[in-house]
């Protein structure tokens, strides 16, 4: 059994260290300057917006966390693609081929996707002018 070295993982230790330290710091003084009695204006918007008069009219369309689902994936992608750049060297024609697949896989992911409707946000508009151009052609044609 091959002896490890412990001394290389030093510098990962130390890094989960330090952002187990930065959490845990952050929330205790975000609890120890939190306002404990908020008043009204306390709470109002202070440079960052209006204050609300009334509720929306309507939610956001499922479309729009789809697209930003979609955009968190192929975020992801461009920093593997980095990752890959930086050791495209050493990979070799193996590591050509196993990001040739992967971008493969999100292309085909994102033509899925646009012919399924999912960026196309007028969608519902152009359903509505293609039933109304549909039901002017049959009047014209019932009343030829």
């Amino acid at each position: 059994m091959p002896q490890t070295d412990l001394s290389a993982y030093l510098p990962i230790a130390l890094m989960f260290v330090l952002v187990v330290g930065f959490s845990v710091v952050s929330l205790f003084l975000a609890r120890l300057v939190a306002p404990r009695h908020p008043t009204p204006e306390k709470v109002e918007p202070y440079e960052c917006g209006i204050v609300p008069l009334q509720e929306p009219v309507q939610r956001f369309p499922v479309k729009f966390y789809l697209v930003a689902m979609l955009y968190v994936i192929f975020d992801i992608e461009i920093v593997f693609l980095f990752a890959w750049a930086a050791s495209f060297d050493d990979l070799g024609w193996y590591g050509l081929a196993a990001v040739g697949l992967f971008t493969f896989l999100l292309i085909e992911t994102l033509v899925y996707v646009w012919r399924r409707g999912a960026l196309d946000w007028n969608l519902p508009r152009r359903r509505r002018y293609q039933r109304a151009g549909a039901a002017a052609g049959d009047a014209e044609r019932t009343a030829a």
